[in-house]
């Protein structure tokens, strides 16, 4: 296992470079078209200790290449690199392990603080034999270099443009990476604020690092502080060497560039074929690399082990190894835990939503349960109460994993843990409030409707809500994964109404047509419907009161719960059959949703 090696105060990291060699990608238009060719056998070497730019005009193909260089395009990739370091040629695992990449987006948890989510990427990167004090010293330092110090305090969604780009960067530097990209890291920040987040970068550079970073109209200054510049035009290389030596460049072409002109736009307007078509000149004069500039003077300090060093009492050398995924897996339960209580929306007004329904459904079949005449309404309860809980749990399950896929794809991509152990964490901590949501609502309900009040059945009818309200979150959980929210929204309530038309009771078993009975055994409501009306009327329950007015004498058909069973043709049908088959519904969505995220990740 490769190991990284991290130390106070930010060392000069170890070195690696970059060199890849006839890179070509192309990607499809459509049935039976062409492909279109997005970049044409590029070539070039990003060297550690540099500061490079992927420049060029829109469509030019530098986030292409960006995502090529970090593994996040795979598919259509022709061409070969390699990744040097002091110690020899490294594979595309161990690169990998040793980059990261900072999207445009400044993608954050809201209700963390920056302490909170330095101390979280602490935990997610470095070993548990470090010490709280040393990663603490660790945090410090990269937020003191990074001028986050005094915001330690403040939540993520109430930090600057700029503070939150630095703390994207600061997330990354924790376990001190050897190659960092960045795309477009000085978009919706205005000119200060991106001068000082370039004069970081260049900072960090100095350090012996690989920074890479995509942007695509910098200023005549920020320009200038690039060590390499890459431009691209039309998916070929026109120019490969030092920003200072652009001009010079294209004078030797035939273009020169007017005074006081900014040599970055000119190099775009160049590209861009607004002074004529001299793209095949330039990509013939980019071949020649004799315009970069000697490496800026640097001291790397190589490591062949996992030492980490750091000023505690004393001088002390620790062995970091990476944490285990199961270290891992107790962070993000502890980080979602965190968050679940804090989002008020998800638990606090969930809750007292749950108890309020349950009030009002109480009240509204008040002694239903233990009145003959009533057990027709008593039965549409149970499909109501089983509809209800479908759809308080599908319709926000389709929202979360949505609203996470930007945290999950950075993280994960970025090596911070395995999507696997991201979903363990999240199904271990979402599943217990699930199960606590419901068992507050269904007590409500069930007790005030004057349902039986014995132990066995309130289980039963327990067991069935609770295993309803998963089914439905793992549901929403698949449809969140496999559409736009809007159109999983859309498409969960359609099938939850498709379902409860099928669940027996709207229209009974025995009056359909026989072809569309068998539609449903696709309802998972039909098998909760079936075991509610099995826990409160089966079991040998004895018969019901059917209370009278006066002397008058009523017709109470329904107070024998064999007869109710006869009527919705349930008199076959066994509770633990039912439960079984829900079970199995459940764990079936619960890897479904799994592997529909996985698939959603990769593809983004």
């Amino acid at each position: 296992m490769q190991h990284r090696a991290v130390l106070v105060n930010l060392p000069k990291s170890e070195s690696l470079d970059i060199e890849f060699s006839n890179i070509g990608y192309s990607v499809s238009t459509g049935f039976r078209k062409p492909r279109k060719q997005i970049l044409r056998g590029v070539d070039g070497c990003f060297k550690s200790g540099e500061l490079t730019a992927i420049m060029g005009p829109s469509g030019a193909g530098k986030s292409s290449l960006l995502n090529i260089l970090t593994g996040f395009q795979k598919s259509g990739v022709s061409g070969s690199m390699n990744f040097r370091s002091k110690q020899g040629c490294r594979g595309w695992s161990e690169y990998k392990k040793e980059s990261c990449y900072i999207l445009q987006d400044d993608v954050l948890h809201p209700l963390f603080s920056v302490q909170e989510v330095m101390a979280m990427a602490a935990d997610l990167k470095l070993g548990n034999n470090l010490s709280r004090k040393a990663k603490q010293m660790v945090i410090d330092d990269v937020l003191e270099i990074l001028d986050l110090g005094k915001a330690k305090e403040t939540r993520c969604d109430r930090l600057s443009g700029g503070q939150r780009k630095r703390l994207s960067i600061a997330l990354e530097l924790v376990d001190n990476p050897p190659v960092m990209f960045l795309d477009e890291p000085t978009t919706g920040l205005d000119y200060s604020a991106s001068l000082q987040c370039m004069a970081m970068l260049q900072g960090l550079a100095r350090g012996g690092r690989t920074i890479i970073c995509t942007i695509h109209q910098p200023s005549a200054t920020i320009y200038e502080m690039f060590d390499h510049v890459y431009m691209l035009a039309e998916g070929r290389c026109v120019y490969q060497g030092d920003a200072k030596n652009t001009v010079e460049y294209l004078r030797r072409l035939g273009l020169s560039c007017p005074k006081y002109h900014n040599p970055a736009d000119y190099a775009i307007e160049v590209a861009s074929k607004e002074y004529g078509d001299f793209g095949e000149r330039l990509a013939a004069a980019a071949r020649d690399r004799s315009w970069r500039a000697a490496a800026p003077l640097k001291s790397i300090l190589y490591h062949s082990d996992s030492v980490l060093k750091y000023s505690e009492e004393g001088k002390t050398t620790v062995l970091i190894r990476p944490p285990s995924e199961l270290s891992k897996f107790f962070v993000l339960v502890h980080r979602s835990g965190i968050q679940l209580f804090r989002d008020w929306t998800v638990t606090h007004l969930k809750l007292a939503l749950h108890i309020l329904v349950g009030v009002l459904l109480g009240l509204l079949y008040v002694d239903a349960g233990a009145n003959g005449h009533k057990t027709i309404s008593n039965v549409c309860f149970m499909l109501v109460n089983s509809v209800y809980i479908c759809y308080t749990s599908l319709m926000p399950a389709v929202l979360k994993f949505p609203s996470e896929l930007p945290v999950i794809r950075k993280e994960s991509f970025n090596n911070w843990y395995k999507l696997r152990t991201y979903y363990a964490a999240f199904l271990f901590t979402n599943v217990p409030v699930q199960l606590f949501f419901t068992a507050v609502y269904s007590a409500t309900a069930y007790f005030m409707s004057s349902q039986p009040s014995e132990l066995d059945r309130f289980l039963m009818f327990l067991v069935v809500a609770m295993l309803v309200g998963l089914i439905a979150e793992s549901f929403g959980l698949t449809l969140g994964t496999l559409c736009n929210p809007v159109n999983g929204t859309f498409f969960g309530a359609i099938t939850t109404c498709a379902f409860l038309v099928f669940a027996g009771f709207l229209v009974l078993f025995n009056h359909m047509p026989r072809y569309m009975y068998y539609i449903t055994y696709t309802s998972y409501l039909r098998y909760a419907f079936e075991a509610m009306v099995h826990s409160v009327y089966g079991f040998g329950r004895a018969n019901l009161p059917c209370p009278t007015e006066g002397d008058e004498i009523s017709y109470c058909p329904y107070r024998i719960p064999g007869v109710v069973l006869q009527e919705l043709a349930m008199a076959d049908t066994n509770y633990w059959l039912n439960v079984g088959l829900l079970f199995g519904q459940l764990v079936l969505l619960r890897f479904l949703a799994y592997a529909t995220l996985k698939r959603k990740v990769s593809r983004i």
